[in-house]
């Protein structure tokens, strides 16, 4: 009997089948008994299913979050929630590779090649192990390609190659039992392995009629599975969030909860079969989903006592700094909670090159894991971990009194604050062109895309009448000018808004300045409660976040975790910027990785309002960028063309990289619009579900446009449909025409 417990305010819970409800009150709890689906009130609810065990543990439910009718596991989803620690997981073994929780975070990636082309297939996998890749997958998606894979395989092992390879299976079964005699691995999709794809039709089912599918299902999969224990070969069991059957988005939504539900079907047919040599990853182009749905993933496997590993992985994130931002800021999410076993960052580009960011991403990972970095162990209450809700903070209002306007220092849909020099000032049109501001006559303007404030470390000398009326025009576009305490005591500058550290609040330090100055605080998030209550009687504009880049055992994650459950228990809503400083020489990808990680795993729960970053020798338009990538892959500021764009593999269909920077090329230039760029459709249109535009091969030579999920031309030659997807941006009064240049 499947059991749950859901809170006991949920009064009026109904049974949707015939089964009768089981209640077993408790202080704060109502168990209940066979629970698949109920009502509270008149919505409908969806929760989880527990092990068929009578035995098994109950599973304690709560509202996702305050006035939402999803229930979540209350369990925890991760080892810690206030250090790294990494999941338990069992062992599973991939060809020679052994993956889990004992082990390193093994890394990688998929060819491009065409399966049939054995020898250019076998190249790319030499180059790719070569890389230091551990695991390699190759499309296989008919009986010519499943033949071609033994002679791979041979190809390989006479080459004494013997990285594991794994065979990426949509909608043929068949395939798959033929190519599991030679590879090491097999994914499915549980989204299209035994179901049609999807035609994103609401469908009404009865318990019978839903239970009869899952028999259809068992008998479909059934086979490959005693095939996967004859030969001793793993199995990945991938939900992708674009490709969930009509049957699951019926009865769990086109949500992280439908995606645990589709895997879990086939998970429960492995352990029915006695085989575990499987493990789980729950894609999605967006990030936030894609979080959310291992976390819920996991807090399930808690329940039921589960410890399959994890492969985790945002997919179609793109190329160049967006594919790693986004990558980044999914994986490196969960890698701070202790969770994944595997990764692959999915570029538009060389499977080769997707080698390096994984590395980098997986040693992230690692050394968090190792050290535990973390903080002092505090109660977590308010962080929605499994259902997104922002955090808003209270952006600045205008006082009585006020000379200038402080309104637009922060932005409301996330902030983008940068580090300038007193070198800087002193070319002042280069300046404002590189804060992205618009020039009218030499002055500047704000724009879509323009720096909301800026830190200055050091104010020009009072003498100094250019920087100074530099400063002064962007004050006057209502940009923010933050300065230190000592810089603005010593030679004060009107208007700026000044940064103290809560010591200098302490001492009184800050008392000294003219009343109603504007203040800044800068909070490390590992500081004592006694430390932390001089904010209670503080007025200040923003916190920055900031604990420095080179603390090993600190978490930024968790001590930016301790501080905004600080502020939420106390009622403070200040704006918090997340405030990076990296050192000098590092890595271009290890900045946007790093930020990604340690920023975007916090933006990602609703946490933060903005983001400073600061690297001594990088160019200032490339962090300025990063910055807003970064608030964008977060769904938040929204301030160019999103591209949903699959990494390519044997089944593309035509030269992705190639033709993705054209349609860049010509289409950069449109905040607010999702464009999906697709080598192939072999998840079904529910690829299109983040985008707006769908660009996808349709046949050789052919390309299919969609709008939304809906293909709505078919067959435009390529060298055309460049042109047609523009024409159908125009049709759908999306277009502007690009900016000219000044």
């Amino acid at each position: 009997m499947a059991t749950g417990t859901v809170p006991a305010s949920f009064a009026g819970l109904k049974n949707r089948d015939h089964h009768g409800l089981g209640f077993a009150k408790s202080p704060e709890f109502v168990k209940v008994s066979s629970v698949q689906r109920v009502k509270f009130h008149r919505t409908k609810v969806n929760v989880i299913r527990n092990s068929q065990d009578p035995g098994s543990e109950t599973a304690q439910l709560e509202p996702a979050s305050e006035r939402r009718p999803l229930l979540v596991p209350r369990q925890k989803y991760c080892e810690s929630m206030h250090k790294t620690v990494r999941r338990k997981t069992r062992t599973v073994m991939v060809g020679n590779v052994a993956l889990g929780s004992e082990h390193p975070i093994r890394i990688q990636t998929m060819t491009t090649t065409d399966t049939k082309d054995v020898a250019a297939t076998v190249e790319q996998v030499m180059r790719i192990a070569d890389q230091g890749a551990d695991i390699v997958r190759i499309t296989v998606q008919g009986k010519k390609e499943a033949d071609a894979c033994f002679e791979i395989k041979n190809s390989l092992v006479q080459k004494n190659y013997n990285i594991p390879l794994v065979a990426d299976i949509h909608f043929a079964p068949p395939i798959a039992l033929r190519v599991s005699e030679c590879f090491d691995k097999i994914r499915v999709n549980p989204g299209n392995f035994a179901d049609r794809r999807a035609q994103f039709e609401t469908l009404e089912y009865t318990e019978d009629d839903y239970q009869k599918e899952l028999e259809h299902i068992e008998q479909v999969f059934t086979p490959l599975v005693e095939k996967c224990k004859k030969y001793g070969r793993a199995m990945r069991i991938g939900t992708n969030h674009g490709s969930l059957s009509d049957r699951i988005m019926s009865y769990y939504g086109d949500s992280p909860r439908g995606m645990v539900e589709s895997a879990f079907e086939y998970a429960r047919i492995c352990q029915k079969l006695d085989f575990h040599n499987f493990v789980f990853s729950m894609k999605a182009s967006n990030p936030v989903i894609m979080v959310q749905a291992y976390r819920l993933l996991v807090a399930e496997m808690n329940v039921l006592g589960w410890d399959y590993p994890l492969h985790l992985g945002v997919t179609e994130a793109g190329e160049g700094e967006d594919g790693r931002m986004k990558s980044a800021i999914g994986i490196g999410t969960l890698l701070m909670d202790g969770l994944g076993d595997t990764i692959r960052v999915s570029l538009t580009e060389a499977p080769e090159e997707e080698i390096d960011p994984c590395r980098r991403l997986a040693n992230l990972g690692m050394k968090a894991a190792e050290l535990q970095q973390g903080v002092e162990p505090f109660e977590e209450k308010n962080r929605r971990y499994f259902d997104f809700q922002r955090r808003t903070g209270q952006l600045p209002v205008q006082k009585e009194g006020d000379e200038v306007d402080y309104r637009g220092v922060l932005h409301r849909d996330g902030s983008v604050l940068m580090s300038v020099s007193l070198d800087q000032l002193k070319a002042p049109e280069l300046l404002y062109k590189s804060l992205a501001a618009k020039l009218v006559i030499g002055m500047p303007f704000k724009d879509l895309a323009t720096v909301d404030s800026i830190l200055l470390r050091e104010l020009p000398p009072a003498d100094d009448k250019d920087g100074r009326l530099a400063l002064k025009r962007l004050i006057d576009v209502s940009m923010g000018v933050i300065t230190p305490l000592s810089e603005q005591l010593t030679k004060p500058l009107p208007y700026a808004m000044v940064l103290v550290t809560l010591k200098e609040l302490s001492s009184g330090a800050h008392k000294l300045l003219p009343e109603g100055t504007r203040l800044v605080v800068s909070v490390r998030g590992d500081e004592s409660q006694e430390e932390l209550e001089i904010l209670k009687g503080v007025d200040a504009m923003m916190i920055l976040h900031n604990l420095p880049y080179a603390e090993k055992k600190i978490s930024r994650v968790h001590a930016a975790r301790r501080l905004f459950e600080y502020l939420s228990e106390n009622s403070l809503d200040f704006p918090v910027i997340h405030h990076i400083e990296f050192p000098s020489k590092i890595h271009r990808d290890d900045l946007v990785i790093g930020a990604g990680t340690n920023a975007g795993s916090l933006l990602v729960d609703g946490l933060g309002d903005g983001i400073l970053l600061e690297a001594p020798d990088q160019d200032f338009e490339f962090l300025r960028n990063t910055s807003f990538n970064l608030l964008q892959g977060c769904r938040m500021r929204n301030t160019k063309t999103e591209y949903v764009s699959c990494p390519s593999c044997g089944r593309t269909l035509f030269d992705l990289q190639e033709i993705s920077a054209q349609i860049r090329e010509k289409t950069s230039h449109l905040p607010g619009v999702s464009i999906a760029i697709m080598g192939c459709i072999v998840n079904g249109p529910g690829e299109m579900a983040d985008a707006d535009f769908g660009y996808v091969g349709g046949a050789p030579g052919k390309i299919d446009l969609y709008v939304g999920k809906t293909v709505v031309k078919r067959g435009i030659a390529m060298e055309h449909a460049t042109d047609a997807l523009i024409q159908l941006i125009k049709d759908h009064d999306r277009w502007v025409d690009p900016p000219s240049e000044e």
